[in-house]
């Protein structure tokens, strides 16, 4: 009876240690694919990269979407997304980092509402694509960075219903205190 008692303790062990290791490898590549995907956007809009438009362009873009001064807020969104992406492939702040995408992701749904989430003419962006990200954001800010992070057993590292609504809470007041700024500027 010991011998089976043991075995049993040792496989519910090793199943917790396998699955604790699984859930850290997928946040990792959801992180990595993820931020890095969000900092490439940003890379587009400061610097140009990956065939983006560039500084001049993405604030001209931003002063015809009606968030003036363009260079203010085009500049915003591109830090947003870099910073928040890098750090989101680094694991460091993710609560913090997946505010900041967060935010950025509600202005941008805000931007391309009039698309509609899919919409019929493929000229007319639409919304999903945004939406994806936000969602993406919110459970990186609810499950946390994973073991295999630099916020790896640092306090703010902890997942949970509390650290994600206030990620989630921030974000929220960070976008609207922009859709405010963006109309009486």
């Amino acid at each position: 009876m010991t011998d089976t008692a043991t075995r049993a303790t040792s496989n519910t062990i090793t199943s917790v240690a396998d699955t604790t290791t699984a859930t850290g490898i997928g946040l990792l590549v959801v992180r990595i694919g993820f931020g890095g995907l969000m900092a490439a956007y940003g890379a587009q809009k400061l610097f140009g990269w990956f065939n983006g438009p560039g500084w001049q362009t993405n604030a001209d873009g931003f002063t015809a979407m009606g968030y003036n001064p363009g260079e203010l807020f085009g500049t915003l969104a591109g830090l947003s997304e870099l910073v928040g992406g890098l750090l989101l492939v680094f694991g460091l702040g993710t609560p913090l980092a997946a505010a900041i995408v967060l935010g950025t992701m509600i202005n941008a749904i805000h931007v391309m509402w009039s698309g509609g989430l899919f919409p019929s003419d493929p000229a007319v962006p639409g919304y999903s694509t945004p939406l994806l990200f936000a969602l993406v954001a919110v459970a990186l800010a609810f499950t946390g960075p994973g073991r295999f992070s630099l916020d790896a057993g640092r306090p703010w590292a902890r997942q949970g219903v509390v650290l994600g609504a206030i990620a989630v809470g921030a974000a929220v007041v960070a976008a609207v205190l922009t859709l405010i700024a963006k109309a009486v500027l």
